[in-house]
């Protein structure tokens, strides 16, 4: 097996792990979730930049700064869905990133899409309708917060491509609790929920799992085809259904499972395609 493909199954698990972790907390705003989450991220990466002495302001600042921006919004979005969705449900939605990163990637990035994309979003969205239409314990708002933070990665994915030959990548991570810490910050402080016994670990293991995920996700993608590792990732739908049943007894209906299948699809589908269309322009 290849490395690149070790590397996202580990980072699938982390990610499994961290999305269930934030579900053992619902009482604790998805904000204060996030600030911690930065506090964590802050100390893991600004050591890691003075330690190998990279200048951590960055140099491609606006873009930096908007990556940051639109992950805490996402970030905040997605947690909030995960505490008020079944498991399964918010994990499907996030996944329609890659969707909103190429359409986004349009306009910020001037990238082309062909025709038949267009008809693999339409598989993934109507599986979305699908799941919506028929899971009537969908509340709307926190659906829409799940599309929110499909949408805002989407952004954030886009802003990191932006910056990917002027920043290190330890830079653009350096960003997310740059600009999210005081923003979630300010917010706890008004509305501070105070953990207590346990909810420390469950906060610490949200920012270790996280941050071991990320890495491990970013040397996936480095060193393997982006179709072939991003297939791999979406393992963590399995383990939402697996993780759902047995903690939180979510039994997810047949339009769920069916919405589940046509998300992926369309998703899976457009990656391999753009794969295949880098690989013809190689040549």
């Amino acid at each position: 097996m290849e490395s690149g493909v070790k590397n996202m199954m580990v980072a699938s698990v982390f990610f499994a792990l961290m999305n269930l972790l934030v579900k053992y907390v619902p009482h604790i705003p998805a904000y204060e979730l996030v600030f911690f989450r930065c506090l964590i991220t802050l100390v893991i990466t600004l050591t890691y930049l003075l330690r190998h002495k990279i200048p951590i302001f960055g140099v491609n600042k606006k873009f930096l700064i908007l990556r940051g921006i639109f992950g805490i919004a996402s970030l905040t979005m997605y947690f909030t869905s995960l505490q008020h969705l079944p498991l399964a449900n918010a994990v499907i939605l996030q996944y329609l990133s890659p969707i909103f990163t190429t359409i986004i990637g349009i306009w910020l990035l001037q990238e082309k899409v062909r025709p038949i994309q267009w008809v693999f979003f339409l598989i993934s969205f109507s599986g979305v309708a699908l799941i919506k239409g028929f899971d009537t314990g969908m509340e709307p708002i926190y659906f829409l917060l799940g599309l929110g933070g499909a949408l805002g990665s989407g952004f954030a994915y886009n802003f990191v491509r932006k910056v990917r030959k002027t920043d290190h990548p330890m830079v653009v991570v350096f960003y997310f609790p740059l600009i999210g810490l005081p923003i979630t910050g300010a917010i706890s402080a008004q509305n501070w929920v105070m953990p207590e016994g346990i909810d420390w670990a469950y906060l610490l293991g949200i920012g270790i799992f996280t941050q071991i995920a990320q890495v491990r996700m970013t040397k996936a993608l480095q060193t393997s085809k982006i179709a072939t590792v991003s297939s791999v990732r979406y393992l963590g739908v399995l383990y939402a259904l697996v993780f759902g049943y047995f903690f939180f007894h979510e039994i997810p209906s047949w339009a769920t499972y069916a919405g589940i299948g046509l998300v992926l699809t369309g998703v899976l589908l457009n990656l391999f395609f753009k794969q295949k269309s880098l690989e013809k322009k190689s040549i």
